[in-house]
């Protein structure tokens, strides 16, 4: 019996341990529940208080958010346009503007094709100063990867962002008025060399595409590229440029049935052209060595465009202060820009170092003295008669001259003076000249 007791006591006993037991899981397990309630409402409560920053955020608009919607907008605009543009037909413009203005006149050339005009004589075209297209052949390492990119004309892309780098490249030793050591830039070769200065800015590029109507192709045109910063002779002591000008015209006359060529200079390419006239002339070594008669052997007429026979004041500003018109202009459209720091010095004063190194400036130096341009006290403007003392020395000069002289026929002159530009259409006298020039029937 005592035995009985005692298992039925120590059962009671575990059971009661059992039971205890369980008691504290169930109580750590609600604790457990109680925490992972408690994180659960502390995660939901971060989440609503993102939720509402959020929304905060975006119920806020700021500039930046305003200035990006803007530009968006424009881009959006901009390529839906330009989608547009692409989709028209290329006979759009043309007939949305000949209803609004009437019929465009024809083209010169599409003219003279009516009136049975064909190519004939080739034709040489000269550039100005500034006009012809430099590019890259050798230089420092700032212009690494632009080999035969263009430094001069074209999208002037590297003056923004290499500007002391473009100007190092552009400027011209002191000394010798070649490249400097390391350096060299050449002029572009072509017609592409001076058809356009820069984008929409042409040169030669209409006068090609009236001149391709009536029958002429690059065979029979050829421009008389060369490297217009540096001096004359320089160009054919460097590059050979009055070497190769007078070949090719020679080539060009061969190949064209031996009509002569025509020449049509412009700006500062009177002046090399004129240069070039005396050089192929002269005996060699120092001249082309073509004898007296070259040019009236190859040459038709030259027909002169703006030549500066007796030089531009526009080069005395551009020596000594830059202060050109051109700059005056920008200056108006930007001030303040031309007086940044932008080539680290100041920028009229890094112009003026790099264009004092081009020789080719000195030839456009006023000359004639104060017979041309006059003095202190009178001037050579429309209207102003100077005094007798000075119009006398004047005829006195020239008469001493011509006494020197002998009579010279140089051909037929035309041009185009301030009368003729002021007049009227109707009461200028019109002069047939083509038979003379290049153009047949």
């Amino acid at each position: 019996m005592s035995s009985v007791r005692r298992r039925r006591g120590s059962e009671a006993q575990s059971k009661e341990i059992q039971a205890e037991e369980n008691n504290k899981e169930e109580e750590e397990e609600k604790e457990h529940g109680e925490d992972d309630n408690d994180k659960n409402k502390k995660k939901k409560k971060m989440k609503d208080e993102k939720n509402k920053e959020k929304q905060e955020k975006k119920r806020k608009w700021s500039c930046i958010d305003s200035c990006c919607w803007f530009v968006g907008c424009i881009c959006t605009v901009w390529w839906l346009m330009l989608f547009l543009y692409k989709l028209m037909p290329a006979s759009l413009p043309q007939y949305v503007t000949e209803a609004i203005t009437g019929p465009l006149p024809d083209p010169p050339g599409v003219k003279l094709k009516k009136e049975g005009l064909t190519a004939k004589h080739p034709v040489v075209f000269v550039p100005g100063i500034v006009t012809g297209g430099l590019e890259l052949w050798e230089g420092h390492q700032c212009a690494e990867g632009l080999f035969r990119k263009r430094l001069w004309g074209g999208t002037f892309g590297e003056v923004y962002r290499r500007p002391s780098c473009w100007a190092e490249h552009m400027s011209l030793d002191n000394e010798t008025g070649l490249d400097p050591p390391g350096i060299r830039v050449r002029p572009v070769s072509g017609l592409v060399a001076a058809d356009y200065f820069a984008p929409g800015y042409f040169v030669w590029a209409v006068l090609i595409a009236n001149l391709a109507h009536i029958g002429y192709e690059e065979k029979s045109m050829y421009m008389a590229a060369y490297d217009w910063r540096i001096s004359f002779q320089n160009t054919e002591v460097r590059d050979r440029a009055l070497s190769r000008i007078k070949s090719n015209i020679e080539l060009m006359v061969a190949t064209n049935g031996g009509n002569k060529a025509v020449i049509l200079p412009h700006s500062m390419g009177v002046l090399y052209f004129l240069h070039f006239m005396k050089w192929v002339e002269a005996p060699a070594p120092m001249g082309g060595g073509g004898g007296s008669d070259w040019c009236s052997k190859y040459i038709k007429a030259v027909v002169n465009i703006g030549g500066p026979f007796l030089g531009v004041p526009k080069a005395i500003a551009g020596l000594f202060s830059a202060e050109a018109r051109d700059i005056a202009v920008a200056r108006a459209l930007a001030p303040g820009f031309l007086d940044n720091d932008l080539f680290r010095l100041q920028t009229l004063q890094h112009v003026m170092r790099m264009t004092r190194t081009w020789d080719s400036t000195m030839s456009m130096i006023p000359r004639g003295g104060e017979t041309i341009w006059g003095g202190l006290d009178w001037s050579p403007e429309e209207g102003y008669t100077p005094s007798e003392r000075k119009q006398n020395s004047n005829n006195t000069q020239l008469t001493g001259q011509e006494t020197n002289k002998t009579n010279v026929n140089y051909g037929r002159m035309i041009s185009f003076g301030r009368d003729v530009a002021e007049a009227p259409s109707t009461e200028i006298e019109m002069t047939d000249f083509r038979v003379s020039l290049f153009l047949k029937f």
